[in-house]
């Protein structure tokens, strides 16, 4: 994570400020300061998923956010949700739901963005590949798809929000550039990048759910092992579910209506992580 320092080289001219999200005094003493603002914008998420960080920082943070700004006279609040939660079978999902629906009839302008995959919740297997393994998929691979979208792409739509009408009171949800990609797509671009011949190993979704339950019975005695089983619950899902525009009527994801914004690829991120131009820092999301 960058610190202050580096935070204020990225962001030359903006006043910072730090307090604690998890206080709502914090929020108000520390952020706004008695003044007055025109808009908020938030990326606050929890770093786990798990039942109890979801609802205090997902939903229970971005409430004492909310109330601090309509005290400060905020008109606008540009909120960075996730399009998994077009199927809420998750306590971060039903968290983020139930701020969403706060924020809907809170009477400020809003913009909920719903992005599907980052590109570093995509890159934990760069490392794995470049040693020599095989790229993990489940199934066969072609399970789920989604539209890849970068920081800075996701930034900058966040940012347009701002101005652009057609953003604002909607829910909206965005993709990177090009078409939908599956898992066995990534890896047969990871291995195209490194001038290989791709290499699988097949993972059954059959051991995710026999895993999951063996942690849920464990849970009922050890919180410890409830918690893995909460984090395996989010495994399966992101195993199982793509990350795309769902069609109500028909229960299907539909790449054709996800819509598109930017220019950078997963492809080009990849090439970036290979040569060591880039980096990703997924913390508390690192899988492999």
């Amino acid at each position: 994570m960058p610190g202050a320092d580096e935070i204020a080289g990225i962001l030359p001219g903006a006043s910072l400020r730090y307090g604690d999200v998890t206080d709502a005094s914090s929020i108000a003493r520390d952020g706004f300061r008695g003044e007055a603002f025109d808009a908020l914008v938030s990326c606050l998420a929890s770093r786990t998923g798990r039942a109890r960080d979801a609802w205090k920082i997902d939903h229970q943070a971005h409430a004492d956010a909310l109330a601090a700004a309509k005290q400060a006279g905020v008109a606008h609040m540009v909120l960075l949700s996730a399009i998994c939660v077009q199927k809420p079978l998750l306590a971060f999902q039903h968290a983020k739901l139930a701020f969403e629906h706060e924020l809907i009839h809170s009477g400020l302008t809003y913009s909920i963005v719903r992005p599907t995959a980052f590109f570093k919740s995509l890159s934990g297997q760069v490392g794995r590949v470049k040693r020599g393994k095989p790229f993990l998929i489940f199934g066969d691979g072609t399970l789920t798809a989604c539209k890849p979208i970068s920081d800075g792409d996701l930034g900058r739509y966040l940012a347009g929000c701002l101005d652009d009408e057609e953003r604002w009171n909607r829910i909206l949800p965005i993709g990177g550039p090009g078409d939908a990609i599956t898992p066995r797509q990534q890896g047969e671009m990871l291995f195209a990048q490194l001038g290989r011949e791709p290499r699988f190993r097949q993972v059954p979704l059959a051991l995710l759910w026999g895993i999951r339950w063996i942690l849920a019975a464990l849970g009922r005695v050890s919180p410890k092992m409830a918690d893995k089983a909460e984090l395996a619950s989010i495994g399966l899902y992101y195993a199982r579910e793509s990350m795309l525009v769902l069609n109500p009527e028909t229960g299907m994801y539909d790449a054709d209506a996800t819509p598109s914004t930017g220019t950078e690829t997963l492809a080009g991120h990849y090439a970036r992580l290979i040569r060591g131009e880039a980096r990703d820092d997924r913390g508390d999301h690192a899988v492999f």
